[in-house]
């Protein structure tokens, strides 16, 4: 039985202050990783964990399930919803995990003597039962479990830029590879330095 202080104490190392939004994350990890009957916390990459925000939610999955970005277990698709995915390697099996959305409703029954929602969310969010507080929904990924997971290790030069791709992440035209920068992908522009002014003609030799 693993003990939810010890995870909310885990969670909270990261911060000064335990929140609302972390206890959400360490119950979803555990729900998450029982409706896959997979036991926690994990040392292998059986599995995968899709998160929709970033931030306090995804302090708690790590907390609860060992998945981390630099073990390539946990992905951010920010959607901005405090929402996971939880995808079993082996099987392909996945489920989304959700706040239900009445659950801050639901939370001031578990807390009767606390007026502040803040606080009241932070008790109830730990004590209410699973049903209560989340959603669980069975799930499949639009994109296959070996396109996400991918080759560890591989590398390849892209074709205009030169730069190393790695984990098979390039993108192929006629014949080339290409990072997705280059393929027209980006999510940033380069600066460029502004062109020279040109000398006024009474300043010239």
């Amino acid at each position: 039985m693993i003990d939810l202080s010890i995870l909310l104490s885990r969670s909270s190392a990261h911060h000064d202050h335990l929140c609302p939004r972390q206890v959400l994350g360490v119950r979803a990890g555990l729900a998450g990783a029982a409706a896959l009957g997979l036991d926690l916390p994990r040392n292998d990459k059986r599995l995968l964990v899709i998160v929709e925000t970033d931030g306090c939610f995804v302090d708690g999955i790590e907390a609860a399930c060992g998945a981390t970005v630099g073990h390539r277990m946990l992905r951010v698709e920010d959607y901005g919803k405090v929402a996971a995915t939880f995808v079993d390697v082996s099987t392909g099996r996945a489920v989304r995990v959700s706040p239900r959305l009445d659950v801050r409703q639901r939370a001031q029954d578990y807390t009767n003597e606390e007026g502040r929602h803040y606080f009241a969310q932070l008790h109830a969010y730990q004590v209410m039962p699973e049903s209560d507080l989340l959603d669980v929904q069975p799930v499949y990924l639009t994109t296959p479990i070996q396109a996400i997971v991918n080759r560890a290790g591989l590398r390849v030069a892209c074709d205009i830029c030169g730069e190393e791709i790695i984990n098979n992440r390039q993108v192929s035209y006629e014949g080339m590879n290409l990072c997705k920068a280059c393929a027209g992908q980006a999510y940033y522009q380069p600066v460029l330095e502004p062109a020279p002014l040109p000398i006024p003609c009474d300043a010239r030799f």
